[in-house]
């Protein structure tokens, strides 16, 4: 990006917030996010430069002098809320004329979209997607200064905008996104159309915001990509995601690292190599596989078989022994058949994953798969759903059967949302454990916890004396 528009948008950040403080009023933002770890990194960055033109923030629509939807166009019914949330805004609009009711992120990519929100949402006043985010500071003055409706949804893929501000709940983890887009067009995926092709960071900038996120004591990051093992293939820099970890590994202050998400058909030995030598990368790896029949995994563009991808799991657990996996997978897909679900059910037997975020499958306008004919219908996809969730259910719950008596190292991330009285903390295989608060222990701590009760989504535990130390 060049450095003079980024200038631009530091001056127009000066003036949203020279503009408040000439109406002597500190405004308020809720920032609502759909979708997955990018939209929330994205989230941050809108978060950042709000709080740089002056802006609090709240959870109360009512107090919101700007109500800001990042959304995500992976699934039909993400957008179906999006929708619907935003519909319900009409009457608040009406009665207070002055909020800015704005839509942003993967759905605003999507042309169709954007024809809707303009004519049938006139509510809505600020729009613009995934490759514009940078811009959202002359968007808003647009629109809070000028009056004006803006609609932004300028095609720039092929930039990178560094130096964007960052507000961030917590110190303890934080997500670093290395890099933009995807290349892979797997048959069901809107990504690409909307997120654009993979744009890789510089390294210096990446290794940059770790040691100022270090500085301010975060103790895990988490490396975002829609294809993290891509990284630094189409940069005019010599490195790859290997070597990018072992940079990352060598950052002072950082004490675990995690990265997601890992297509199967770029995990490389040097990948795994990497995995198995830096200290500080946890043992837990997220490998989507989508699918159990080699055949529809070939209509899915995933460029794998079922054989492969089950050899790629062996040589992993032969390099990082127990490691904790979990994966991606789509029930439904055209064509599938009871046979290519059964396969499915078979890769979960088999590598007996700690868990699965699975779905069933959306069809996607503009996507190859949203032309394939389909034979099942909605009752057979939904049993199979449900098949699929109790073979996983019983599958997490014996795995962390296994956990029970034994003493784990976790990352204190702070007080229980579901349980009064409990802190929670994570392994370094990604298990959620709660355990009793004794006043002595904040988030950021490293203590150790035997776990003495076991459910299927959670562990309990207690702390073993004289084991606390914050790293």
């Amino acid at each position: 990006m060049p450095p003079e528009e980024m200038l631009h948008q530091q001056r127009q950040m000066a003036t949203v917030r020279a503009y408040w403080e000439s109406m002597q009023k500190k405004p308020l933002a809720m920032v609502v996010t759909y979708g997955c770890q990018q939209n929330e990194n994205d989230s941050e960055r809108l978060r950042g430069m709000l709080y740089e033109m002056g802006y609090g923030f709240t959870e109360d629509k009512e107090k919101a002098d700007l109500i800001l939807f990042n959304t995500c166009a992976v699934r039909e019914g993400a957008e179906l809320r999006v929708l619907g949330n935003v519909g319900a805004l009409k009457h608040l609009k009406a009665r207070r004329p002055g909020v800015i009711i704005g839509i942003c992120g993967c759905m605003m990519q999507q042309e169709h979209m954007v024809r809707q929100i303009k004519s049938k949402y006139k509510h809505v006043s600020v729009v613009f997607g995934t490759h514009t985010l940078y811009q959202f500071p002359d968007i808003l003055f647009r629109a809070l200064v000028q009056n004006l409706r803006v609609f932004d949804v300028t095609d720039s893929e092929g930039e990178i905008a560094e130096d964007i501000p960052v507000y961030r709940e917590g110190d303890v983890k934080a997500w670093v996104s290395v890099m933009y887009g995807c290349n892979n067009f797997c048959t069901y995926c809107i990504v690409p159309y909307v997120r654009g092709r993979e744009r890789s960071r510089r390294p210096e900038k990446i290794l940059e915001e770790l040691r100022e996120l270090a500085s301010r004591g975060v103790k895990e990051i988490t490396l975002l990509g829609q294809n993290v093992n891509s990284y630094g293939r189409d940069a005019d820099f010599s490195m790859d995601f290997a070597d990018l970890l072992r940079e990352v590994n060598r950052v002072d202050g950082i004490r675990r690292i995690r990265f997601m998400t890992s297509h199967p058909k770029d995990m490389t030995d040097r990948l795994i190599d990497a995995m198995a030598e830096c200290e500080k990368v946890t043992r837990q790896l997220h490998l989507p596989v989508q699918a159990g029949s080699s055949r529809i995994l070939k209509e899915m563009n995933r460029r794998y078989t079922k054989e492969q991808y089950l050899a790629l799991v062996d040589k992993v657990r032969a390099k990082l022994g127990n490691i904790s996996m979990t994966s991606d997978i789509i029930v439904g897909f055209p064509g599938e058949t009871e046979e290519d679900f059964l396969e499915t059910l078979d890769v979960l037997e088999k590598v007996r994953f700690d868990s699965v975020y699975s779905f069933l499958y959306s069809k996607r306008s503009g996507t190859p798969a949203a032309q394939m004919p389909d034979s099942a219908t909605e009752e057979e996809k939904h049993a199979r759903f449900d098949r699929l969730l109790e073979v996983q259910n019983r599958i997490s719950r014996e795995i962390n059967e296994e956990y029970g008596g034994k003493t784990y190292e976790l990352l204190v991330e702070g007080q229980s949302k579901t349980d009064p009285g409990m802190l929670t903390g994570r392994t370094s295989g990604g298990k959620i454990v709660n355990f009793p608060d004794n006043g002595q222990i904040k988030p950021g701590d490293f203590v150790n916890v035997k776990i003495t009760k076991v459910s299927t989504w959670s562990l309990a535990g207690e702390t073993v004396s004289g084991q606390i130390g914050n790293g």
